[in-house]
Protein backbone atom coordinates (compact mmCIF):
# COMPACT_ATOMS: atom_id res chain seq x y z
CA UNK A 1 0.00 0.00 0.00
CA UNK A 2 1.25 3.58 -0.99
CA UNK A 3 2.65 5.59 1.66
CA UNK A 4 -0.32 8.19 2.66
CA UNK A 5 0.93 11.85 2.11
CA UNK A 6 -0.78 15.03 2.88
CA UNK A 7 -1.86 16.93 -0.43
CA UNK A 8 0.98 19.52 -0.18
CA UNK A 9 3.60 17.03 0.01
CA UNK A 10 4.40 16.64 -3.62
CA UNK A 11 8.01 16.20 -5.00
CA UNK A 12 9.37 19.08 -7.23
CA UNK A 13 8.41 17.61 -10.32
CA UNK A 14 4.61 17.45 -9.37
CA UNK A 15 4.86 13.77 -10.49
CA UNK A 16 3.29 12.54 -7.23
CA UNK A 17 3.72 12.50 -3.50
CA UNK A 18 6.96 12.44 -1.71
CA UNK A 19 8.93 8.93 -1.40
CA UNK A 20 5.86 6.28 -2.07
CA UNK A 21 6.48 2.93 -0.96
CA UNK A 22 4.93 1.84 -4.39
CA UNK A 23 3.41 3.65 -8.23
CA UNK A 24 1.15 0.95 -9.87
CA UNK A 25 1.79 -1.38 -7.49
CA UNK A 26 5.47 -1.85 -8.45
CA UNK A 27 7.40 -1.36 -5.05
CA UNK A 28 10.03 2.11 -5.13
CA UNK A 29 12.46 0.32 -2.91
CA UNK A 30 13.88 -3.11 -2.28
CA UNK A 31 16.91 -4.84 -4.49
CA UNK A 32 15.30 -3.97 -7.71
CA UNK A 33 15.60 -0.55 -8.91
CA UNK A 34 12.67 1.54 -9.67
CA UNK A 35 14.30 3.16 -12.75
CA UNK A 36 14.55 -0.13 -15.08
CA UNK A 37 10.43 -0.03 -14.26
CA UNK A 38 10.61 3.46 -16.29
CA UNK A 39 12.90 1.61 -18.59
CA UNK A 40 10.02 -1.21 -19.04
CA UNK A 41 7.27 0.71 -18.86
CA UNK A 42 8.55 2.97 -21.52
CA UNK A 43 9.47 0.13 -24.02
CA UNK A 44 5.88 -1.16 -23.66
CA UNK A 45 5.09 2.35 -24.98
CA UNK A 46 7.04 2.45 -27.85
CA UNK A 47 6.47 -1.26 -28.82
CA UNK A 48 2.96 0.36 -29.45
CA UNK A 49 3.72 2.85 -31.40
CA UNK A 50 6.60 0.71 -33.48
CA UNK A 51 4.04 -2.09 -33.88
CA UNK A 52 0.92 0.29 -34.41
CA UNK A 53 1.81 2.91 -36.43
CA UNK A 54 5.42 3.62 -37.56
CA UNK A 55 6.70 0.16 -38.44
CA UNK A 56 2.86 -0.82 -40.02
CA UNK A 57 2.88 2.40 -42.17
CA UNK A 58 4.09 0.71 -45.51
CA UNK A 59 1.18 -1.51 -44.82
CA UNK A 60 -1.13 1.48 -44.67
CA UNK A 61 0.36 3.02 -47.69
CA UNK A 62 -0.20 -0.13 -49.55
CA UNK A 63 -3.79 -0.42 -48.42
CA UNK A 64 -4.34 3.02 -48.71
CA UNK A 65 -3.66 2.91 -52.51
CA UNK A 66 -5.45 0.26 -53.46
CA UNK A 67 -8.29 1.42 -51.59
CA UNK A 68 -8.19 5.19 -52.61
CA UNK A 69 -5.54 4.83 -55.79
CA UNK A 70 -3.90 7.71 -53.88
CA UNK A 71 -0.35 7.93 -55.48
CA UNK A 72 3.11 7.50 -54.09
CA UNK A 73 3.97 11.19 -53.21
CA UNK A 74 0.54 11.81 -51.64
CA UNK A 75 1.04 9.03 -49.27
CA UNK A 76 4.99 9.85 -48.20
CA UNK A 77 4.10 13.12 -48.14
CA UNK A 78 1.52 12.11 -44.87
CA UNK A 79 4.40 10.53 -43.24
CA UNK A 80 7.19 13.63 -43.88
CA UNK A 81 4.87 16.50 -42.61
CA UNK A 82 3.95 13.94 -39.50
CA UNK A 83 7.44 14.34 -38.99
CA UNK A 84 7.46 18.13 -39.59
CA UNK A 85 4.81 18.53 -37.36
CA UNK A 86 7.33 16.34 -34.46
CA UNK A 87 10.53 18.58 -35.16
CA UNK A 88 8.34 21.89 -34.51
CA UNK A 89 6.85 20.64 -31.91
CA UNK A 90 10.34 19.41 -30.22
CA UNK A 91 11.11 22.52 -28.63
CA UNK A 92 8.05 22.88 -26.60
CA UNK A 93 7.70 19.16 -26.15
CA UNK A 94 11.46 19.33 -24.73
CA UNK A 95 10.50 22.18 -22.18
CA UNK A 96 7.23 21.23 -20.58
CA UNK A 97 8.88 18.02 -20.19
CA UNK A 98 11.24 19.36 -18.25
CA UNK A 99 9.45 21.98 -16.61
CA UNK A 100 6.06 19.67 -15.67
CA UNK A 101 7.50 16.25 -16.02
CA UNK A 102 7.40 13.23 -18.69
CA UNK A 103 4.26 11.86 -17.04
CA UNK A 104 1.64 14.91 -17.80
CA UNK A 105 3.35 15.22 -21.29
CA UNK A 106 3.08 11.41 -21.83
CA UNK A 107 -0.40 11.54 -21.01
CA UNK A 108 -1.84 14.17 -22.67
CA UNK A 109 -0.06 12.74 -25.88
CA UNK A 110 -1.19 9.01 -25.96
CA UNK A 111 -4.99 10.24 -25.15
CA UNK A 112 -4.23 12.26 -28.96
CA UNK A 113 -2.95 9.11 -30.31
CA UNK A 114 -5.49 7.07 -29.60
CA UNK A 115 -8.16 8.86 -30.64
CA UNK A 116 -6.09 10.01 -34.00
CA UNK A 117 -6.43 6.25 -34.61
CA UNK A 118 -10.30 6.22 -33.84
CA UNK A 119 -10.22 8.71 -36.64
CA UNK A 120 -8.09 7.64 -38.93
CA UNK A 121 -10.43 4.09 -39.32
CA UNK A 122 -12.77 6.55 -40.44
CA UNK A 123 -11.68 8.59 -43.06
CA UNK A 124 -13.06 9.06 -46.66
CA UNK A 125 -11.04 11.74 -48.08
CA UNK A 126 -7.34 12.98 -48.65
CA UNK A 127 -7.47 15.85 -46.52
CA UNK A 128 -9.22 13.60 -43.75
CA UNK A 129 -6.03 11.23 -43.98
CA UNK A 130 -3.70 14.18 -43.20
CA UNK A 131 -5.75 15.19 -40.41
CA UNK A 132 -6.03 12.07 -38.79
CA UNK A 133 -2.61 11.36 -39.76
CA UNK A 134 -1.11 14.47 -38.24
CA UNK A 135 -3.15 13.54 -34.94
CA UNK A 136 -1.49 10.25 -34.24
CA UNK A 137 1.78 11.65 -35.16
CA UNK A 138 1.97 14.92 -32.57
CA UNK A 139 0.17 12.27 -29.95
CA UNK A 140 2.95 9.33 -30.42
CA UNK A 141 5.66 12.61 -30.43
CA UNK A 142 4.38 13.35 -27.19
CA UNK A 143 3.87 9.94 -25.90
CA UNK A 144 6.47 8.40 -26.72
CA UNK A 145 10.06 8.65 -28.20
CA UNK A 146 11.26 12.44 -26.84
CA UNK A 147 9.35 11.49 -23.31
CA UNK A 148 10.52 8.49 -22.16
CA UNK A 149 14.05 9.31 -23.38
CA UNK A 150 14.83 11.82 -21.03
CA UNK A 151 12.98 10.13 -18.05
CA UNK A 152 15.12 7.45 -18.46
CA UNK A 153 17.97 9.37 -18.75
CA UNK A 154 17.13 11.23 -15.66
CA UNK A 155 17.63 7.74 -13.80
CA UNK A 156 20.47 6.23 -14.99
CA UNK A 157 24.26 7.52 -15.45
CA UNK A 158 26.69 4.78 -15.37
CA UNK A 159 24.15 2.03 -17.50
CA UNK A 160 22.62 5.06 -19.64
CA UNK A 161 23.40 3.68 -23.13
CA UNK A 162 22.02 0.08 -21.73
CA UNK A 163 19.06 1.32 -20.33
CA UNK A 164 18.34 3.74 -23.24
CA UNK A 165 19.21 0.75 -25.87
CA UNK A 166 16.31 -1.67 -23.48
CA UNK A 167 13.90 1.19 -23.53
CA UNK A 168 14.01 1.72 -27.34
CA UNK A 169 14.09 -2.26 -27.47
CA UNK A 170 10.12 -1.91 -27.47
CA UNK A 171 10.26 0.13 -30.58
CA UNK A 172 12.28 -2.89 -32.16
CA UNK A 173 10.02 -5.79 -31.04
CA UNK A 174 6.98 -3.75 -32.13
CA UNK A 175 8.40 -4.66 -35.71
CA UNK A 176 8.49 -8.16 -35.63
CA UNK A 177 4.60 -7.15 -34.81
CA UNK A 178 4.08 -5.42 -37.27
CA UNK A 179 4.72 -7.67 -39.71
CA UNK A 180 1.71 -9.38 -37.99
CA UNK A 181 -0.74 -6.03 -38.17
CA UNK A 182 0.42 -5.58 -41.58
CA UNK A 183 -0.68 -8.85 -42.51
CA UNK A 184 -3.57 -7.88 -40.41
CA UNK A 185 -4.38 -4.93 -42.75
CA UNK A 186 -3.94 -6.92 -45.93
CA UNK A 187 -6.55 -10.01 -44.41
CA UNK A 188 -8.90 -7.92 -42.31
CA UNK A 189 -8.94 -4.50 -43.28
CA UNK A 190 -7.32 -1.42 -42.63
CA UNK A 191 -10.23 0.10 -40.95
CA UNK A 192 -10.77 -2.48 -38.39
CA UNK A 193 -6.78 -2.73 -37.57
CA UNK A 194 -6.73 1.09 -36.96
CA UNK A 195 -9.83 1.31 -34.47
CA UNK A 196 -8.47 -1.62 -32.87
CA UNK A 197 -5.11 -0.07 -32.95
CA UNK A 198 -6.69 3.02 -30.71
CA UNK A 199 -8.51 1.71 -28.38
CA UNK A 200 -4.82 -0.85 -27.33
CA UNK A 201 -3.11 2.60 -26.99
CA UNK A 202 -5.62 3.35 -24.64
CA UNK A 203 -6.05 0.47 -22.41
CA UNK A 204 -2.68 -0.43 -22.31
CA UNK A 205 -0.23 3.02 -22.96
CA UNK A 206 -2.16 5.40 -20.59
CA UNK A 207 -1.86 3.48 -17.55
CA UNK A 208 2.13 3.09 -17.98
CA UNK A 209 2.65 6.48 -17.94
CA UNK A 210 2.00 6.53 -13.81
CA UNK A 211 5.61 5.44 -13.53
CA UNK A 212 6.92 7.49 -15.59
CA UNK A 213 8.67 10.01 -12.53
CA UNK A 214 10.90 12.34 -13.63
CA UNK A 215 13.63 11.90 -11.39
CA UNK A 216 15.10 9.46 -8.59
CA UNK A 217 15.46 12.31 -6.80
CA UNK A 218 12.05 12.74 -6.48
CA UNK A 219 10.47 9.95 -4.82
CA UNK A 220 13.46 9.45 -2.56
CA UNK A 221 16.20 7.61 -4.59
CA UNK A 222 19.40 8.06 -6.26
CA UNK A 223 21.12 7.92 -10.43
CA UNK A 224 21.85 4.14 -10.58
CA UNK A 225 20.50 3.13 -7.63
CA UNK A 226 23.53 4.05 -5.47
CA UNK A 227 23.94 6.19 -2.89
CA UNK A 228 26.15 9.08 -3.02
CA UNK A 229 29.05 6.41 -0.91
CA UNK A 230 28.32 4.03 -3.58
CA UNK A 231 29.16 6.44 -6.83
CA UNK A 232 32.06 7.78 -4.82
CA UNK A 233 33.29 4.29 -4.99
CA UNK A 234 32.06 3.01 -8.63
CA UNK A 235 33.98 6.43 -9.39
CA UNK A 236 37.50 5.19 -7.68
CA UNK A 237 37.03 1.80 -9.15
CA UNK A 238 36.46 3.49 -12.88
CA UNK A 239 40.16 5.09 -11.73
CA UNK A 240 41.95 2.37 -10.58
CA UNK A 241 40.83 0.25 -13.74
CA UNK A 242 41.59 3.02 -16.48
CA UNK A 243 37.92 2.77 -16.94
CA UNK A 244 36.19 5.53 -18.84
CA UNK A 245 33.28 7.24 -16.84
CA UNK A 246 30.31 8.65 -18.62
CA UNK A 247 29.25 10.65 -15.53
CA UNK A 248 28.46 14.59 -16.76
CA UNK A 249 29.54 16.71 -13.65
CA UNK A 250 28.54 20.18 -15.14
CA UNK A 251 25.26 20.38 -16.82
CA UNK A 252 24.65 22.85 -19.74
CA UNK A 253 21.92 25.02 -20.48
CA UNK A 254 19.76 24.82 -23.87
CA UNK A 255 22.03 28.00 -24.55
CA UNK A 256 25.25 26.78 -23.70
CA UNK A 257 24.72 23.43 -25.72
CA UNK A 258 23.73 25.28 -28.59
CA UNK A 259 26.77 27.48 -28.54
CA UNK A 260 28.82 24.00 -28.83
CA UNK A 261 29.89 22.13 -32.40
CA UNK A 262 29.30 18.88 -30.60
CA UNK A 263 25.59 20.14 -30.68
CA UNK A 264 25.07 21.01 -34.51
CA UNK A 265 27.36 18.10 -35.51
CA UNK A 266 25.10 15.51 -33.51
CA UNK A 267 22.08 16.81 -34.65
CA UNK A 268 22.86 16.79 -38.44
CA UNK A 269 24.31 13.03 -38.07
CA UNK A 270 21.21 12.24 -36.69
CA UNK A 271 19.11 14.06 -39.15
CA UNK A 272 21.85 12.51 -42.12
CA UNK A 273 20.28 8.79 -40.50
CA UNK A 274 16.78 9.06 -40.76
CA UNK A 275 16.86 9.42 -44.15
CA UNK A 276 17.95 6.20 -44.29
CA UNK A 277 14.97 5.16 -41.87
CA UNK A 278 12.44 7.65 -43.07
CA UNK A 279 12.54 6.12 -46.38
CA UNK A 280 12.91 2.43 -45.06
CA UNK A 281 9.59 2.79 -42.88
CA UNK A 282 8.02 4.24 -45.71
CA UNK A 283 9.53 2.30 -48.77
CA UNK A 284 10.44 -1.12 -48.06
CA UNK A 285 7.40 -3.17 -48.38
CA UNK A 286 6.12 -1.36 -51.34
CA UNK A 287 9.72 -1.94 -53.09
CA UNK A 288 9.65 -5.86 -51.92
CA UNK A 289 6.59 -5.99 -53.61
CA UNK A 290 6.55 -4.00 -56.53
CA UNK A 291 9.80 -3.69 -57.59
CA UNK A 292 11.28 -7.03 -56.26
CA UNK A 293 7.64 -8.78 -56.96
CA UNK A 294 7.94 -10.31 -53.20
CA UNK A 295 4.41 -11.83 -51.74
CA UNK A 296 2.83 -9.82 -48.99
CA UNK A 297 3.57 -12.54 -46.78
CA UNK A 298 7.30 -12.86 -47.84
CA UNK A 299 8.07 -9.36 -47.42
CA UNK A 300 6.71 -8.72 -44.07
CA UNK A 301 9.02 -11.47 -43.10
CA UNK A 302 12.07 -9.48 -44.14
CA UNK A 303 10.39 -6.67 -42.38
CA UNK A 304 10.34 -8.87 -39.51
CA UNK A 305 13.66 -9.98 -39.81
CA UNK A 306 15.35 -6.75 -39.86
CA UNK A 307 13.29 -5.71 -36.89
CA UNK A 308 15.24 -8.74 -35.34
CA UNK A 309 18.80 -7.38 -36.23
CA UNK A 310 17.61 -4.01 -34.89
CA UNK A 311 17.26 -6.17 -31.35
CA UNK A 312 20.34 -7.55 -31.82
CA UNK A 313 21.77 -3.90 -32.05
CA UNK A 314 19.40 -2.62 -29.02
CA UNK A 315 20.84 -5.20 -26.73
CA UNK A 316 24.61 -5.76 -27.48
CA UNK A 317 25.51 -3.04 -29.61
CA UNK A 318 23.96 0.16 -27.63
CA UNK A 319 25.49 -1.79 -24.28
CA UNK A 320 29.10 -1.38 -26.10
CA UNK A 321 28.84 2.41 -25.29
CA UNK A 322 28.76 2.25 -21.77
CA UNK A 323 32.26 0.80 -22.37
CA UNK A 324 34.00 2.32 -25.32
CA UNK A 325 33.34 5.24 -27.46
CA UNK A 326 29.76 5.62 -28.39
CA UNK A 327 31.32 8.18 -31.04
CA UNK A 328 32.97 5.67 -32.83
CA UNK A 329 30.67 2.99 -32.97
CA UNK A 330 28.26 5.41 -34.55
CA UNK A 331 30.45 5.95 -36.69
CA UNK A 332 30.35 2.96 -37.80
CA UNK A 333 26.67 2.07 -38.15
CA UNK A 334 25.97 4.93 -40.59
CA UNK A 335 28.61 3.16 -43.21
CA UNK A 336 26.50 0.18 -42.40
CA UNK A 337 23.31 2.02 -42.94
CA UNK A 338 24.97 3.01 -46.71
CA UNK A 339 26.22 -0.53 -47.38
CA UNK A 340 22.98 -2.24 -46.51
CA UNK A 341 20.57 0.24 -48.83
CA UNK A 342 22.84 0.06 -51.93
CA UNK A 343 22.41 -3.36 -51.75
CA UNK A 344 18.90 -3.45 -51.26
CA UNK A 345 18.85 -1.15 -54.05
CA UNK A 346 20.32 -2.65 -56.67
CA UNK A 347 20.97 -6.37 -56.51
CA UNK A 348 17.50 -8.36 -56.24
CA UNK A 349 18.46 -11.53 -54.66
CA UNK A 350 17.92 -12.91 -51.16
CA UNK A 351 21.07 -12.91 -50.06
CA UNK A 352 21.21 -9.25 -50.29
CA UNK A 353 17.98 -8.71 -48.72
CA UNK A 354 19.07 -10.35 -45.66
CA UNK A 355 22.26 -8.64 -45.95
CA UNK A 356 20.18 -5.39 -46.16
CA UNK A 357 18.26 -6.27 -42.93
CA UNK A 358 21.65 -7.35 -41.01
CA UNK A 359 23.77 -4.00 -41.57
CA UNK A 360 20.31 -1.58 -41.59
CA UNK A 361 18.79 -3.22 -38.55
CA UNK A 362 22.14 -3.61 -36.67
CA UNK A 363 22.67 0.10 -37.58
CA UNK A 364 19.58 1.38 -36.43
CA UNK A 365 19.39 -0.33 -33.00
CA UNK A 366 22.86 0.25 -32.33
CA UNK A 367 23.05 3.92 -33.42
CA UNK A 368 19.54 4.85 -32.20
CA UNK A 369 20.32 4.77 -27.89
CA UNK A 370 24.09 5.87 -28.57
CA UNK A 371 23.78 9.38 -30.13
CA UNK A 372 21.34 9.73 -27.30
CA UNK A 373 23.62 8.56 -24.47
CA UNK A 374 26.12 11.08 -26.32
CA UNK A 375 24.03 13.98 -25.94
CA UNK A 376 23.21 13.17 -21.83
CA UNK A 377 27.04 12.74 -21.71
CA UNK A 378 27.83 15.49 -23.16
CA UNK A 379 25.16 17.97 -21.77
CA UNK A 380 24.26 16.66 -18.58
CA UNK A 381 20.02 15.81 -16.98
CA UNK A 382 18.87 19.18 -15.86
CA UNK A 383 18.40 20.98 -19.62
CA UNK A 384 18.30 17.36 -21.70
CA UNK A 385 14.50 17.38 -22.68
CA UNK A 386 15.02 21.11 -23.88
CA UNK A 387 17.82 20.35 -25.58
CA UNK A 388 16.95 17.31 -27.47
CA UNK A 389 13.48 18.95 -28.62
CA UNK A 390 15.54 22.07 -30.06
CA UNK A 391 17.90 18.89 -31.45
CA UNK A 392 14.69 17.48 -33.20
CA UNK A 393 14.28 20.79 -35.38
CA UNK A 394 17.01 19.65 -37.61
CA UNK A 395 16.75 16.11 -37.12
CA UNK A 396 13.32 16.30 -38.27
CA UNK A 397 14.91 17.07 -41.73
CA UNK A 398 16.13 13.50 -42.62
CA UNK A 399 12.71 11.95 -41.63
CA UNK A 400 10.62 14.41 -44.01
CA UNK A 401 12.99 14.62 -46.90
CA UNK A 402 13.96 10.81 -46.92
CA UNK A 403 10.17 9.45 -47.24
CA UNK A 404 9.66 12.60 -49.87
CA UNK A 405 13.04 11.77 -51.79
CA UNK A 406 11.78 7.81 -51.97
CA UNK A 407 8.31 8.56 -53.23
CA UNK A 408 8.99 11.64 -55.67
CA UNK A 409 11.55 9.48 -57.77
CA UNK A 410 9.53 6.50 -57.93
CA UNK A 411 6.67 8.48 -59.17
CA UNK A 412 8.80 10.24 -61.74
CA UNK A 413 11.09 7.04 -62.48
CA UNK A 414 9.21 3.69 -61.28
CA UNK A 415 11.82 2.73 -59.14
CA UNK A 416 13.38 2.87 -55.95
CA UNK A 417 17.19 2.59 -57.36
CA UNK A 418 18.36 6.15 -57.76
CA UNK A 419 16.12 7.64 -54.38
CA UNK A 420 18.08 4.68 -52.32
CA UNK A 421 21.31 5.39 -54.08
CA UNK A 422 21.00 8.95 -53.11
CA UNK A 423 20.10 8.59 -49.63
CA UNK A 424 22.91 6.03 -48.85
CA UNK A 425 25.13 8.35 -49.92
CA UNK A 426 23.86 10.96 -47.67
CA UNK A 427 24.23 8.72 -44.63
CA UNK A 428 27.63 7.77 -45.80
CA UNK A 429 28.52 11.71 -45.79
CA UNK A 430 26.70 12.25 -42.46
CA UNK A 431 29.18 10.20 -40.75
CA UNK A 432 31.25 12.88 -41.26
CA UNK A 433 29.42 15.24 -38.80
CA UNK A 434 29.81 12.31 -35.89
CA UNK A 435 33.97 12.25 -36.90
CA UNK A 436 33.66 15.77 -35.34
CA UNK A 437 31.42 15.07 -32.63
CA UNK A 438 33.87 15.84 -30.04
CA UNK A 439 32.68 16.10 -26.20
CA UNK A 440 32.74 20.21 -25.19
CA UNK A 441 34.64 21.74 -22.33
CA UNK A 442 32.37 21.76 -19.37
CA UNK A 443 30.57 25.22 -19.33
CA UNK A 444 31.34 26.82 -16.07
CA UNK A 445 35.26 25.76 -16.42
CA UNK A 446 37.47 27.68 -18.31
CA UNK A 447 39.64 25.88 -21.20
CA UNK A 448 43.39 24.71 -20.17
CA UNK A 449 46.18 23.23 -21.48
CA UNK A 450 45.23 19.80 -19.43
CA UNK A 451 44.73 16.15 -20.14
CA UNK A 452 41.02 16.55 -22.35
CA UNK A 453 38.18 14.85 -21.73
CA UNK A 454 37.24 11.59 -23.14
CA UNK A 455 36.24 11.72 -26.76
CA UNK A 456 37.06 15.57 -26.33
CA UNK A 457 38.87 18.41 -28.40
CA UNK A 458 39.94 16.36 -31.47
CA UNK A 459 40.59 12.78 -32.94
CA UNK A 460 43.09 11.61 -30.94
CA UNK A 461 40.54 11.36 -28.07
CA UNK A 462 38.81 9.08 -30.32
Amino acid sequence: MATETAPSDTSPSGDGPKHPDKILGLPTRGRFFFGWYIVGAGSIIQFLVGALMNQAYGGYAAALQEHFGWSKTQLSAAFSMSRVESGILGPLQGWLIDKYGPRAVMRFGLSMFAVGFILFSQIQELWHFYGAFALMAVGSSLGGFLSITVAVVGWFDRARSRALGVSQLGFAAGGLVAAGVILAITQIGWREVAFTSGILVAVIGLPLTTLMVRRPEAIGLEVDGSNEERRATLRAEDVANNRKSTSTEVDFTANQAMRTMAFWMISLGHSSALFVVGAVMVHLFLHLTESFGYSDGRAAFFLGLMTAFQIVGQVGGASLGDFVSKRLLVIACMGMHAVGLLLVAHINATWAVVAFCALHGIAWGTRGPLMQAMRADYFGRTSFGTIMGISSMIVMIGTTAGPLIAGILYDRYGSYELAFTIIAIIAAFGSIFFMLSWRPSPPALPQSSSTPLPDSHGPAAG
